[in-house]
């Protein structure tokens, strides 16, 4: 019989080649990672799902929001921290916010704009005001100060921008009252939507504010999932969550703690309360 010519063996041998290198890692492997994890770490493999009257409720690796239709916080619930994945929580778009320390100047809403799709301008918040904006929400729902150094006490960045001449509150949208009145001589005008202070000189200033609310209720994770709160925060939640349900605050703390986690290896991180299963074991009573 006449031999191939060589480029067909060289197809053939590359088609073979990529049949066997499908089967071995798109079936053979899959198939024993999947057996093992099943073997050995049923629970989490399956998404370590937690189930009420046989209906599951949530992952007790997944974090999620106990919020109303309008998203405000239920106040028999203890709230999670923030989440910067998606809408919130999602799996899908799981993720930190990339906003670093030094995002402390907002975009303000120009009154009557448009965006680029059509929507009422919302402008944009950096990281500074959205800590803020949470902290003074925090504080008001647990009845406690949200106060915090850099904040101003209408929930935004307490940042200026300083010019030879004067110096604005660029995060305090006219006509709000600067969080100072003058600044090194300087009169502190409010922010005009939609005007440029590029130019000017970039100030945060620091109050004498010291934070009740405590960072994880203020901040995204990095992966926008995490089911957990500090010990903290579930303390800070506790008075209103036993008032909400009539139940005796030392009951709910008991709860807490029973429903706290220790440090990994016994020495890596915090204590964390894991929110969903505190929840779920109030609703037992």
């Amino acid at each position: 019989m006449e031999r191939l010519p060589s480029w067909v063996r060289q197809h053939l041998a590359a088609l073979r080649t990529l049949l066997v290198l499908t089967v071995v890692t798109g079936v053979v492997y899959p198939l024993l990672v999947t057996g093992v994890a099943q073997a050995v770490f049923n629970g989490k493999a399956n998404g370590s799902m937690i189930e009420v009257a046989g209906k599951p409720v949530g992952s007790a690796l997944i974090g999620q929001s106990f919020s109303d239709a309008d998203g405000k916080p239920i106040a028999k619930y203890f709230q999670s921290r923030p989440s910067a994945a998606g809408d919130g929580y999602d799996p899908t778009s799981t993720g930190a916010g990339n906003l670093g320390p030094e995002d402390v100047v907002d975009t303000l809403p120009v009154p009557g704009a448009k965006d680029d799709e059509g929507n009422p301008d919302a402008g944009r918040q950096s990281l500074l005001t959205q800590v803020c904006a949470r902290s003074k929400a925090v504080g008001e729902l647990e009845g406690v100060s949200g106060a915090r150094p850099y904040c101003t006490a209408d929930g935004v960045g307490a940042v200026l921008k300083v010019f030879a001449d004067r110096a604005v509150s660029v995060n305090q949208a006219c006509p709000a009252v600067p969080f100072v009145s003058t600044y090194q001589g300087l009169r502190v005008e409010c922010g005009k939507p939609g005007e440029d202070y590029a130019a000017g000189r970039t100030v945060p200033v620091r109050g004498d504010a010291k934070a009740v609310v405590p960072a994880d209720a203020v901040t995204a994770s990095g992966s926008g999932l995490d089911p957990n709160i500090s010990v903290a925060y579930a303390e800070l939640q506790a008075p209103r969550v036993a008032r909400e349900r009539g139940l005796p605050v030392d009951r709910v703390r008991g709860l807490i703690a029973g429903h706290t986690a220790g440090r990994a290896l016994g020495f890596m991180g915090e204590p964390a309360v894991n929110v969903l299963e505190l929840n779920l074991a109030l609703d037992k009573g």
